[in-house]
This record gives structure tokens, C-alpha cells and sequence, in this order.
């Protein structure tokens, strides 16, 4: 018999009414970490047939790992833990949560009201802990067995559920004051004849206690759309920059307007937009390698840029837009976000950017045609060449380096993945490598990462957590998934900051197979100014560790494999996907991949200019 059908007393009964609305609002998934204090919460998510719990040991991987299915899922995720520094050590996965829109309910126990700052163990101030990276905190009641306390709870769980799932979406954070005992013990609850049926039991067929309805984010106006449509005829050199975190609707219909525009859309990796299957010769993915080069940059002087989502990836196409501050530039969000870092937009539009697309599509075709004597074209020709040219360089250079290079690593995985596969790729180098070797070739890759923050910690409970979503739960519903390998490529450091996270694998039997870009230390560190102060760069800033992960891998029950040439990273890819936890270690150097990333640029650049790409923009 279930410890909460019949309740056994008032903590179980308030409790087991908590997590039942819980799924009644949708929530499928609990990330749950073992501790005392929770226990209530604990058993009774384990008797929530609805619920799916994953159970961690490590309070930050378990965040992160609920973070990723959040990701992949769309829906609320509940995190759970214990009192005190537990509880803590949800904070970096929350302030991600946050930057990124993902939304978790995080539950963090607590000590009752008695036993706060009285020297009680195990017992930390937890109000508002997480702070503004928290949609909305409530610390909430204590348990009690009566009518009024179980609607309260209920609606606790509807208002939580609906919070998070709010736009933007993000954490929000309840802390339960709970008193022992904390095990299901038999204690006097009220006659059955006395309580409501409603508070104690639900609302009849499954509906949540109190149903949230969120009306949809308004659409820009009738005269916004007609007055930017007008703007975008009379511009011949406009660009569409594609940020992380659109959804699938909104790519679709942002690709539709590239078509609509006649604009190149520069599609960063993490915007779904690279392999967007209704994508064509609009999209462009190789700019942060060509917007290095100074001709470049100085030739294709912008009129009009729209950009939709977070602020992309490409330092060199960041540096490209603050070039030209007097362009003007139309950023387009969902309401309640500001993804602006550069000060420069002219004009912020907080809208349903699907909708926006697609309404300015329409408009635009409502307007007589014009191509401005055929420098729209020639403005268009002109990127998309500059992008093909481009890849044709990076690819034949990469051909002849004799050593492994860190960026062929995107290369290789855009021929070896399959279609629906998920790529998750780690901060510093990995990101930016994606960035300018990660090309389309037709088939739909989801392509992850934990761009809010930026940070290397938790990267590999992410992608974990990513591999555990089903493609059932998917937000695209994209049923191809369903049997789809899941590949992280990360760097040394980041692996080392998260290998607590390699044990999710074997209890909850996932399948992720890891590239980890091994250079014995901070790659991205040799790219930057403080590589130009040798004399203390390798103690502050290099940090090699001098680590073989194999033991650790073997450790948590995976595979490693050490590869030395290409074919030998081909073999162990394939190996990988076929299921199980596998890592595919590429050992590189740090100077010598900075100088092989320099001499492809300076590759491109040559190749630029005896194209005569320049030249069609009006530069020399």
C-alpha cells in the first residue's frame, strides 16, 4: 500500500498533496538527492507513479543534470535536497536556469522556525538563498492535516508550476520547514467524514487544484510591422543574426524571413538555426572566421541588423557590430528579457518572435519588389560567398595539419553524427570551435550548451541530463530522436570540474559518448592578452594539471579511449554512439593549437581576397 493513499499522518498527507499536484501541472521529472531532512518530500515523489525520480549523490551535478532535462524537455523539472550547504550547492545550475530561461522548481528542505540561527546543525539561513536568480521564493507553511493547509499547499504547487513555466521561464524556489519525525508514522489525522474531498484528494480527473493560464506573449502591432517592412525595403545591406536558445517555431519562421529579406542570417551554433532543415543559402556559419579579417570587416559596411535571441557566441562578429555604432539594429525578444550587452540597438521589441517573423514575412510580400539596382543581391552573393570560400579554406588546411587540431573536432562530428543526434559542447575553446567549424550538411542536429552564464562547471551533469530527456518529452517533438546518440565535446578543465557527474550514467543506464579535448590546462587563456605576460602565465592562467582521466572514467564504469590520428577518432566516435558511457580523449598543445587557429585565418583572409569578394562589397 502506497505511505500516501491513505495518508498515514498530517506531514504525509500535506506532503503527498504537494507532489500530487506537482503532476497534475505537468511535472515529470525529480531530481532528488539523498539527505534526512527531505525525507518526506523524498518518499513522496517516489510514490508519484507520474514522476520519473533520478536519484544523485552530488548536489551540484544533480542541478545541472536537472538543468539539461529542462533543457530538452521544455518542462518544469523539481529539484530536490536536504538542509544546509546542500541546498547551496544548487546555486550554479540556478543562476544558469536563470540567465538561460530553463524552468525548475527547486525544493530545498529546511529546518523548522525553532531551529534557525540557534546553532541547530546542518542549518543555514535558506530565505531567498538563491536571491534574484530566483523567479519567486516562498518559504513555505508547515505541515498540517486540514482543509485549508491542503488547498494552501495545492496551490502553492499550481502557483510554482506556473511560475517557472512563465515567460521568460526559470527557477523558483520553495523551502520547507519540516519538524520530526520525518518518516511515515501513523499519527491521528481527522475523521474522513470532516475533510473536503477537494483539498484531500484533488480535483476529480487528474486537473490541477487551481489551473494557471499564461495568455501568449502579444504580437508586435499592425503599424510595427508595417513601419520595419518599410525600413527593410529601402535597406539593401541587412543582416539577421540568429542567437542561442530560439525555439523550433521560432527558427523556422526566422529562417522563412531570411528568405522574405534577402538578408544573410548569421545562425550561431546554439540557435538551432545551422540545421534547420528549411534553411538554405540564407544561412550562413562560417562568419567567425571571416569577420577576422580586417577587409573583410571594413568592406561590408551594414545598413540594418535585426537580431533574435541571447547575444551569439563570436567574439569577431561582436567586434563586427561595434565597428558601425550609427547602424541601426532592431533586437527582438520575448518579453521580460533584455539580451542587449553591446548598448548599440536602436530599438528593442518585446513580442512572440515567431509571430513577429511571420507577420513581417507577410508584410514584405506585400510590398512591390525591388532589389536597388541589384545591390541586395550582390550584398547577399557577397556573405554567402565569403561563407563558402571560407569553409573550402578552413577544410583543405585542416586536411594538411600532420597534428590532431582541436577545431577539426567539429568538422568530423558534423559528417559523423546522425540525423536527430544531440550535440552538447562545453564553454571556452569548445564553444567558439563549434562556432567556426560546426557546418551544416543537411541533416537536424541539436546543438546545446550553458551560454547563460558561460561557466565550465556542471557540463557534464548537463548533457547527462539532455541524454535522459525521451524524445516523447521533447519540446520539438521531433519522434526521429527517440534513438539518436547524445555527444559532449569538452575541454580538460571543465571534464576535471564536473566528473562527480559521470555516475548519473550507469544506475540511470544512459548512453553519452565524450570528446574531451584534452590540452593539459586553459586553452582559451593563449587566445587572450594575458598570454602576451609569460612570466607567471602558466601558474595563473595555463593551470596544467598533468591528469589521466582514464582511471576516473573506468571509475565511474565507462570506457576511454586515447586516439592519435583521425581515423582512429572516427572508429571510437562510432563505438561510442552505440550506447553505454564512452570517452574519446583528443590530446592536443596549447601553443601550437593557437598557431594552427592563426594560420587558418590568415588562410581565409588570402582566400577572401583573391576571390574578389572584397571588391563586390566596394572595398579594395
Amino acid at each position: 500500500m502506497s505511505i500516501l493513499n491513505p495518508p498515514i499522518n498530517a506531514l504525509y498527507a500535506y506532503i503527498g498533496a504537494f507532489t500530487d499536484e506537482l503532476a497534475r501541472c505537468g511535472v515529470r521529472h525529480a531530481v532528488v538527492c539523498p539527505g534526512s531532512r527531505s525525507t518526506p518530500l523524498a518518499l513522496a515523489l517516489a510514490e508519484t507513479p507520474a514522476i520519473r525520480l533520478w536519484m544523485h549523490v552530488d548536489e551540484r551535478s544533480a542541478a545541472y543534470f536537472g538543468l539539461g532535462l529542462a533543457k530538452r524537455t521544455g518542462a518544469p523539472v523539481a529539484l530536490l535536497c536536504s538542509s544546509g550547504t546542500a541546498a547551496a550547492n544548487f546555486l550554479p545550475a540556478i543562476v544558469e536556469a536563470h540567465l538561460s530561461h530553463v524552468p525548475l522548481v527547486v525544493l530545498t528542505a529546511d529546518r523548522p522556525h525553532e531551529l534557525r540561527d540557534c546553532g541547530a546543525p546542518q542549518a543555514i539561513d535558506q530565505n531567498r538563498l538563491y536571491g534574484a536568480f530566483a523567479k519567486w521564493f516562498a518559504d513555505v507553511a508547515l505541515p498540517e492535516a486540514a482543509d485549508d493547509a491542503l488547498r494552501y499547499i495545492r496551490t502553492l504547487a499550481d502557483r510554482a508550476v506556473a511560475t517557472a513555466r512563465a515567460t521568460p521561464a526559470g527557477p523558483v524556489h520553495l523551502n520547507f520547514p519540516l519538524r520530526e519525525p520525518l518518516t511515515p508514522d501513523p499519527g491521528p489525522l481527522p475523521p474522513a467524514d470532516a475533510r473536503d474531498p477537494v483539498a484531500w484528494q484533488g480535483r476529480p480527473g487528474g486537473a490541477p487544484y487551481t489551473r494557471v493560464t499564461e495568455a501568449p506573449p502579444a504580437a508586435a502591432s499592425a503599424a510595427d510591422i508595417a513601419r520595419i517592412a518599410a525600413i527593410i525595403q529601402a535597406t539593401p545591406r541587412g543582416l539577421l543574426i540568429a542567437g542561442p536558445g530560439l525555439a523550433a517555431e521560432q527558427v523556422e519562421s526566422l529562417t522563412a524571413l531570411a528568405r522574405h529579406t534577402g538578408y544573410p542570417l548569421l545562425a550561431d551554433p546554439l540557435s538551432q538555426a545551422r540545421s534547420c532543415l528549411s534553411a538554405d543559402g540564407t544561412v550562413l556559419s562560417s562568419y567567425d572566421a571571416f569577420l577576422r579579417s580586417d577587409r573583410f570587416a571594413a568592406a561590408a559596411v551594414p545598413q540594418l541588423v535585426l537580431r533574435f535571441g541571447a547575444m551569439p557566441t563570436s567574439k569577431p562578429l561582436l567586434l563586427y557590430l561595434n565597428r558601425y555604432p550609427i547602424c541601426a539594429r532592431i533586437v527582438v525578444g520575448l518579453p521580460g528579457t533584455w539580451e542587449e550587452p553591446t548598448q548599440l540597438a536602436s530599438e528593442m521589441i518585446h513580442c512572440e518572435p515567431a509571430a513577429f517573423c511571420h507577420d513581417l514575412g507577410i508584410a514584405l510580400a506585400g510590398l512591390p519588389e525591388t532589389d536597388h539596382g541589384g545591390a541586395q543581391t550582390a550584398w547577399l552573393a557577397a556573405w554567402s560567398r565569403a561563407d563558402q570560400i571560407t569553409r573550402e579554406s578552413l577544410a583543405a588546411a585542416m586536411r594538411r595539419f600532420p597534428a590532431l587540431f582541436e577545431g577539426r573536432v567539429f568538422a568530423e562530428l558534423a559528417e559523423l553524427l546522425p540525423d536527430g543526434a544531440q550535440l552538447v559542447v562545453g564553454n571556452s575553446m569548445p564553444v567558439r570551435d563549434c562556432d567556426t567549424f560546426f557546418w551544416p550538411n543537411g541533416k537536424r542536429i541539436h546543438v546545446y550548451g550553458n551560454r547563460g552564464a558561460n561557466g565550465i562547471d556542471g557540463v557534464v551533469s548537463t548533457a547527462l541530463g539532455l541524454a535522459a530527456a525521451s524524445d516523447g518529452d521533447a519540446s520539438d517533438g521531433d519522434a526521429s530522436d527517440g534513438d539518436a546518440p547524445t555527444v559532449l565535446v569538452i575541454g580538460d578543465l571543465s571534464f576535471y570540474h564536473d566528473l562527480n557527474g559521470l555516475l548519473a550514467a550507469r544506475p540511470h543506464g544512459l548512453n553519452l559518448t565524450i570528446v574531451l579535448v584534452n590540452n593539459d590546462g586553459g586553452g582559451i587563456f593563449s587566445f587572450l592578452p594575458q598570454a602576451d605576460h609569460p612570466d607567471h602565465f602558466e601558474q595563473l592562467f595555463g593551470t596544467p594539471a598533468g591528469l589521466d582521466f582514464s582511471h576516473a572514467v573506468h571509475m565511474y564504469g565507462g570506457d576511454f579511449t586515447r586516439i592519435a590520428e583521425w581515423d582512429a577518432f572516427r572508429a571510437a566516435l562510432r563505438d561510442g554512439m552505440s550506447g553505454g558511457l564512452h570517452v574519446v580523449e583528443v590530446p592536443t598543445e596549447r601553443a601550437s593549437n593557437v598557431a594552427l587557429h592563426r594560420e587558418l585565418w590568415r588562410g581565409v583572409d588570402a582566400a577572401l581576397g583573391k576571390s574578389g569578394v572584397f571588391a563586390a562589397l566596394g572595398g579594395g
